[in-house]
C-alpha cells in the first residue's frame, strides 16, 4: 500500500455518478503504458470512494451497475485506465519531466541523422523539442507521443528512424562472450563459422544503437572485434 501523502486522485465519471481510487502517480504511467503492476501494492486503500478526499464511498450497487463487478482492484484498475487525475503542480512537473527523458531516450535510440548515418545525441534531440515548443502529455504512452514529435522537430534537426546493419567478425571464444548482446541489441540476420575457428554476422539493431553497440562489444572482446557498418544498397 502506498502512504496517502504520496497518493493522487484517479476519478472516472459515468451517469452523473463519480467513483474515485487513491494511488501512487508512480504506476499509473506503468499501467498506461501497458505494464503489468501488482495494483494492490500501489492503492492507498482497496476501496472505491464517491468523494476520496471527504472519505465517501461509492455505493456498491451503483458500483455494479457501472462496471460490471464490485471488485476492487478490477474497478480500480479500470479507473486508472480510462479516468482522469488529480495532481498538484509539482506533481504534474516530475511525471511530465520523467515521461520526457523517455521520450527522448526512445528518440535518440531509434533515431539517426540521414546526412551523416549516424546517431542523435539526446542533448540534441532535448534542444529540438524546446526550441518545437513540444507538450509532453504525462499520461500518454511514450510510442503515441513520438510520431507528433518526430513530425515537429524534423524542420529543425535531419532525422529519421531506420535500422542499420552492422558485420562483426570475432573470434570463437569472444562469440560466446557477446551472443546474448547481439540478442539484446538487435537480432542476428546472418552468422558463418569460418575455417579458422572465427565468428561472422550480420547483426540488425535501430540505427540510434550502433555507438552503444561498438562500445560494448569492444568492451567485451578488449577491441580484437572487428565492426563495420554496412551500407544499404539502392
Amino acid at each position: 500500500m502506498v502512504d496517502l501523502d504520496d497518493a493522487i486522485v484517479a476519478r472516472y465519471e459515468s451517469h452523473g455518478e463519480s467513483f474515485e481510487v487513491l494511488i501512487d502517480p508512480k504506476v499509473v504511467q506503468q499501467m498506461r503504458d501497458g505494464k503489468e503492476v501488482d495494483l494492490i501494492e500501489h492503492l492507498v486503500i482497496d476501496t472505491i470512494f464517491k468523494n476520496a478526499k471527504k472519505g465517501t464511498r461509492a455505493p456498491e450497487d451503483k458500483i455494479k451497475k457501472t462496471f460490471g463487478t464490485d471488485d476492487p482492484i478490477e474497478v480500480a484498475r479500470f479507473i486508472v485506465l480510462k479516468g482522469e487525475f488529480q495532481l498538484t503542480t509539482d506533481q504534474r512537473r516530475i511525471m511530465q519531466e520523467n515521461k520526457r527523458k523517455r521520450i527522448v531516450e526512445y528518440i535518440a535510440k531509434n533515431a539517426m541523422n540521414p546526412q551523416t548515418g549516424g546517431p542523435h545525441p539526446s542533448a540534441r534531440i532535448e534542444t529540438a523539442m524546446e526550441d518545437a515548443k513540444i507538450h509532453v502529455d504525462a499520461f500518454k504512452p511514450v510510442e503515441a507521443q513520438v510520431p507528433a514529435i518526430m513530425d515537429a522537430i524534423r524542420p529543425l534537426i535531419p532525422i529519421r528512424f531506420d535500422k542499420i546493419q552492422m558485420a562483426v567478425k570475432l573470434s570463437g571464444e569472444n562469440y560466446g562472450r557477446c551472443y546474448e548482446d547481439f540478442k539484446a541489441f538487435g537480432k542476428i540476420l546472418r552468422e558463418e563459422w569460418q575455417s579458422d575457428g572465427s565468428w561472422i554476422g550480420l547483426v540488425e539493431m535501430p540505427a540510434g544503437m550502433q555507438n552503444d553497440f561498438v562500445e560494448r562489444i569492444n568492451g567485451k572482446t578488449h577491441g580484437e572485434a572487428e565492426i563495420k557498418p554496412m551500407k544499404k544498397k539502392g
